[in-house]
């Protein structure tokens, strides 16, 4: 049976802008828990360790389900997959208002809530888009990316000054309350779009399987990829507000400039993505990870809060790039594994994300409560995100496989 008719040019555009509000929505939410970091900190008295097991539960549970929410967007379409997301956000953002314990920050933001923010995320909108934008694939791709850098930009000194005003529990019960309100407003934005997943797949028409395409050495690449930038990045990420903060930096003014830096992803992530639709993916992410060490660099050289420079130059340089191999790698995993299985295909390669961020932000608060400094996590970092450029740049003549 025939495909339904593609939408028009404006539709597309429609679309492709809608997957970014849509995804900045449920990664904003999810970022924002860098700020509640640093509250339960003060609030409860946890350890970095304590208070890093709920990101990384929430790391490990985003990866595991990847390959099922792929399979879901596949024949349910994005709108359902949205509906589904949005509750369980609401469910889990509300829910958090209430918690008086570490185990229910674990269950309600380590479980519900990354069940519905991944039903918001790019496993859901990677293949729709990958299907429709064929010719200016990596420029898509980077659209959507990009929002979860806008995401990170906003997040921390939104959340910043509603804890300041709310209270923790305040800002939480109020973002649950903003996530319902939206959340059908945001499923209607794709209503009548990636319909018919499961006839598209009966087609026979070339398209890989998750098992052919497992049983490929550029599939084991990428997820080793994904691993290798998750470990990079979340030694990093997760804690740099707290990092700042130790050193003196007031939070607030922190949390502007780590959020400054976190916007210029936007730009970065878009100029990348599309330059990978001309110069190859493989030299557009080798040129992102430098850039991101170097701002790893600019972190480590940081030893006063006097030094706002390389406060800025940490931030901007980190920021830029914060998930610019992200439209490379999604975009160099359609490349190489097209047909209606995409989706179920990318989601399994996104364990290696889950399984990388899981471990870099555990990691990340394990060597500081060792330690007393996050400099060996940011040491750690580097050498993960020179790993993950040479796992990348590995794939730059992958050899022919042959569906069989």
């Amino acid at each position: 049976m025939s495909d339904l008719k593609p939408p028009s040019s404006t539709r597309l555009w429609l679309l492709l802008a809608a997957a970014f509000g849509t995804f900045s929505i449920g990664a904003g939410f999810m970022h924002a828990y860098t700020v509640f970091l640093v509250t339960f900190i003060e609030a409860f008295g946890w350890s970095r360790a304590e208070v890093s097991l709920a990101y990384s539960v929430s790391q490990i549970v985003n990866g595991v389900s990847s390959p099922l929410v792929g399979w879901l967007v596949d024949r349910l379409g994005p709108r359902r997959l949205v509906l589904m997301g949005g509750a369980l956000l609401t469910a889990g953002l509300l829910a958090n208002a209430w918690a008086t314990q570490l185990w229910h920050i674990v269950v309600l933001y380590g479980v519900v809530m990354t069940l519905g923010a991944n039903c918001l995320g790019l496993v859901v909108f990677v293949p729709l888009l990958s299907r429709y934008f064929v010719r200016n694939r990596g420029m898509a791709v980077s659209v959507v990316q990009s929002a979860n850098g806008f995401a990170r930009a906003f997040s921390a000194p939104v959340a910043t000054l509603m804890i300041s005003g709310l209270g923790w529990r305040g800002a939480y019960l109020w973002q649950g309350v903003a996530m319902g309100v939206i959340v059908l407003p945001l499923a209607s934005l794709f209503r009548g779009i990636g319909q018919g997943g499961r006839r598209r797949s009966s087609d026979g028409e070339g398209g890989w399987t998750v098992r052919q395409a497992v049983r490929t050495p550029h599939f084991w690449l990428l997820f080793s990829v994904y691993m290798f930038t998750g470990l990079g990045s979340f030694l990093v990420a997760l804690h740099q507000l707290a990092f700042a903060v130790d050193i003196g930096f007031d939070k607030l003014y922190a949390a502007g400039v780590l959020g400054m830096g976190a916007f210029l992803s936007l730009p970065g992530v878009i100029v990348t993505g599309t330059l990978s639709d001309y110069v190859g993916r493989e030299v557009s992410a080798v040129v992102t990870y430098g850039t991101s060490i170097l701002g790893v660099v600019f972190g480590l050289m940081i030893t006063s809060p006097d030094q706002h420079v390389l406060l800025w130059l940490h931030a901007c340089f980190f920021g830029l790039t914060w998930g610019a191999r992200g439209p490379a790698i999604t975009a160099k995993t359609a490349d190489l594994f097209p047909g209606p299985n995409l989706g179920a295909i990318l989601g399994v390669i996104t364990i290696g994300t889950g399984l990388g961020a899981a471990g870099g932000s555990w990691l990340a608060g394990f060597v500081f409560d060792t330690t007393g400094s996050y400099r060996v996590a940011f040491g750690l970092s580097i050498v993960f995100y020179v790993a993950g450029s040479i796992a990348f740049w590995a794939l730059r003549r992958p050899p022919a496989i042959r569906l069989v």
